[in-house]
């Protein structure tokens, strides 16, 4: 019998442990999703930050390492029509930036960005048939949705407000990640762009869970075993953690954003829509100061990075951030560097031993 008070997750998704990895695309590798579901959690694969080719070799490189239960990731949102004038607009804010570096403001930039859910990425999972496909910035299109539920993999998608939790309640989702202010990289919000009104995790999970019939999965300043008692105490039936993964040996992250990660504390993050055109959380660097944090003249997502990237190739080279989104959430100070697989086991532990201690158990 499980010790967890809330078995709703382990027994849907099939796992031993109520840790989620987040899926953070640029920084999780496979390794560090195959590691996390060998410990009994659930990894989970940023597939946005793949082709299909791409997402078809790290499923094979985690189909080859685990048989246990992993979660597939992928954007829900919508690619912008083509704005021009937005584009140059944007490059003339930073123009200045790249003849201070010694570029040209008028070479081409990189194109391309994050690519949302569609019949190719769902080809994919009808191949792998992984047993839990999540989703950010809402869900897809009621077809592609049908596609997915059809392969048995259970569906769930990312929630900042109540509304957009009982949005997704209405069109079946099977769980719910309620995701906090605190939480770092980009919101999940899509019913809603005003960013004032966000809700913090303490607020937030109690109230989806008084909404909605599905398991809650907290998300947003869970970084040690505290917050996850916290999260159970407040109606979550698992955590879902992003920053702390960070510091694990098998993130891929430049070494400014892991040195910058080190300094992080409570309020040194910001919320900041300059690296690709959508609010994410970040540790503030330079352009967020300067050209933001949040910024009109920003192009609408994913396309706002493009021009950003030459100036990051440049700063980075010589040891600098400026440039470089330095994604992390809130709660950063209190994580710890290991290994993925002895964080989840840790995380689990920790926060089992509190519930007890405050239950009135044993603490050991």
């Amino acid at each position: 019998m499980s010790e967890w008070p809330d078995t709703r997750i382990l027994d849907l998704f099939g796992i031993e442990i109520p840790i989620i990895q987040a899926p953070m695309a640029g920084a999780t590798t496979p390794e560090m999703v195959l590691a996390v579901s060998e410990a009994g959690g659930l990894g989970a694969l940023p597939s946005a930050q793949y082709n299909t080719e791409q997402l078809r070799a790290a499923l094979d490189t985690i189909r080859a390492g685990t048989k246990k239960p992993i979660n597939v990731n992928f954007f829900a949102h919508t690619m912008p029509q083509a704005d021009p004038a937005r584009q140059m607009a944007w490059r003339a804010r930073l123009a200045s930036y790249y003849v201070e570096a010694g570029l040209d403001p008028a070479d081409p930039i990189p194109s391309g960005g994050r690519a949302p859910f569609d019949m190719s990425f769902c080809d994919v999972v009808e191949a792998y048939k992984p047993e839990i496909v999540s989703f950010h910035f809402g869900l897809p299109a009621a077809a592609l949705l049908d596609r997915v539920r059809a392969t048995g993999a259970k569906i769930i998608s990312s929630a900042t407000t109540v509304a957009e939790a009982q949005w997704l309640a209405e069109r079946g989702v099977d769980a719910i990640i309620a995701m906090g202010f605190e939480a770092g990289g980009h919101r999940g919000n899509f019913l809603t762009e005003n960013m004032a009104t966000q809700v913090g995790t303490m607020a937030l999970v109690p109230q989806i869970v008084d909404a909605v019939n599905v398991p809650v999965i907290a998300a947003g300043g869970i970084a040690d075993g505290r917050g996850v008692a916290a999260a159970f105490a407040l109606g979550a039936s698992a955590v879902q953690v992003g920053t702390a993964y960070l510091f694990a040996t098998e993130a891929k992250i430049p070494a400014v954003h892991r040195a910058a990660l080190m300094r992080a504390g409570d309020d040194n993050t910001a919320l900041t829509n300059v690296f690709t055109g959508r609010p994410a959380r970040g540790v503030i660097n330079r352009v967020m100061r300067e050209v933001g944090p949040i910024s009109d003249l920003a192009p609408a997502f994913p396309t706002a990075g493009g021009a950003l990237a030459p100036l990051r190739a440049k700063a980075e080279a010589a040891g600098g951030d400026d440039f470089t989104n330095l994604w992390s959430g809130q709660a950063a100070k209190l994580a710890r560097p290991m290994s993925s697989a002895e964080f989840t086991h840790v995380l689990a532990a920790d926060g089992l031993r509190i519930m007890r201690r405050l239950a009135g158990g044993k603490s050991d």
